[in-house]
């Protein structure tokens, strides 16, 4: 008998259908880390080194050229080479005479230091550059230098409009006239009694109508240390001894010789006012506020001031006229020399050498630079000091340079004036 009774169907599954994975391409995976590493490069700071890129930092000694290297875009062209520069400032001197291991590269300010430091490598070569030349300066404000024009010692430069010139061509021989603090009877401008080669004896009142009775000094850094001190140094010993280097006296003698640099080092040690401090702190309390309460006059370099006025002219769109430049007549024209220790140093001596981006911003900060080999040249600074809206130094008609004397020369005067102990190269093993 069949059963009769409906069949249920039974409710249908509803099915879950599993999609099947995509799978990025290989192609893509590996390419992933490079694009994202573009956009990551891109909130780096601009002087940062980029990923992957090795940085080799290259110890070095610098004195007051030192401000090349610490300069931001300076440093930024340098980390795209992957470079860097670890500072230990020094005087040039300092630098000459002090121990240079570990050091890849030395940047001695001027000749006499370099020549030191290149003879103590005993015949090795060592690769070097003279990437720059800078004058060497002396900085005053308007109020003082007008003093000096009234007192003929000095005048505003030919070409320049004298109410706002930033430039005064200087004689070094009747200048040191009002710096031995005594009375001449044949130069009535220099003041008489007490009041002698000082600020208001030769009229600092009636040309600013403010009182100064200290003397007239130049301020320098301590010559036991300094390039610039040492340069100035130079110029007044080859002045005092009738515009002739010392110690090229024809002489057959050797102690007669050696007794006339000590009679000129007693002459010049009394106009020298010395500071112990290097020649860029110099210029830092030159610019400062109270540079004018510190020193009336100060040595310095000339691209430490052009450097001042380019940014000050950026700043505030005009030049900063009460600050000046005193021109020495005879001159000094300062060669600071990079000088490589290591394979490390020999790659900066390349880039210094052959980089023309490195070389523009040389310009920029106010450096006379060698380009192709010449000497020291001055068309592309003026070029870029008319562009910025500064006014362009003009080279004095009389070209009188100041030669260095011999390093043992030198190393006397120095000494004797600077009161400073005998150099002891130290060994750098």
């Amino acid at each position: 008998m069949s059963d009769s009774r409906p069949v249920t169907a039974g409710e249908p599954r509803l099915g879950i259908g599993r999609r099947p994975r995509r799978r990025f391409p290989r192609r893509v995976l590996l390419a992933l880390p490079l694009a994202l590493a573009g956009p990551f490069s891109l909130l780096l700071p601009v002087d940062a080194p980029r990923p992957y890129r090795q940085v080799v930092t290259i110890e070095a000694k610098m004195a007051s050229k030192s401000d090349f290297f610490k300069d931001a875009e300076v440093r930024r062209l340098l980390l795209r080479h992957g470079i860097r520069v670890d500072i230990h400032r020094l005087g040039s001197r300092g630098i000459a005479t002090q121990s240079l291991k570990g050091m890849d590269v030395v940047f001695p300010s001027g000749q006499p230091a370099a020549k030191m430091i290149l003879d103590r490598q005993h015949g090795m070569s060592a690769k070097s550059a003279r990437p720059f030349v800078t004058p060497l300066v002396l900085a005053t404000f308007r109020d003082y230098a007008e003093t000096l024009v009234r007192a003929g010692v000095a005048r505003p430069q030919p070409g320049s409009d004298p109410a706002h010139t930033l430039y005064y061509d200087l004689d070094m021989r009747r200048f040191m006239g009002l710096l031995d603090g005594r009375d001449d009877r044949k130069n009535p401008g220099d003041g008489t009694g007490r009041t002698a080669d000082t600020w208001n004896g030769i009229g600092f009142g009636e040309i600013s109508g403010r009182s100064n009775s200290g003397r007239v000094l130049v301020r320098t850094s301590s010559v036991c240390e300094s390039n610039s001190a040492g340069t100035y140094l130079g110029i007044l010993a080859f002045v005092a001894n009738g515009n002739t280097t010392p110690g090229t006296e024809d002489s057959n003698d050797p102690r007669q010789a050696s007794d006339a640099v000590r009679r000129l080092a007693e002459k010049i040690k009394p106009l020298i006012d010395l500071q112990g401090m290097w020649a860029d702190e110099q210029a830092d309390s030159y610019f400062s506020d109270l540079g004018e309460s510190i020193a009336p006059v100060s040595v310095i370099y000339e691209h430490q001031y052009l450097a001042h006025q380019i940014e000050y002219h950026d700043k505030h769109h005009r030049q900063d006229t009460g600050r000046v430049l005193l021109y020495p007549t005879p001159y000094a024209l300062t060669e600071p020399q990079l000088i490589s220790l290591s394979p490390q140093g020999d790659k900066l001596i390349d880039l210094m050498q052959n980089d023309p981006e490195l070389r523009d911003r040389a310009v920029e900060l106010g450096f006379r630079v060698r380009f192709s080999g010449e000497d020291g040249t001055s068309e592309r600074l003026n070029a870029y000091l008319r562009d910025h809206g500064i006014q362009v130094p003009r080279q004095n008609t009389d070209e009188t340079k100041v030669y260095e004397p011999a390093l043992d020369v030198l190393e006397d005067l120095i000494t004797y004036v600077g009161d400073c102990p005998p150099p002891v190269t130290q060994d750098d093993r």
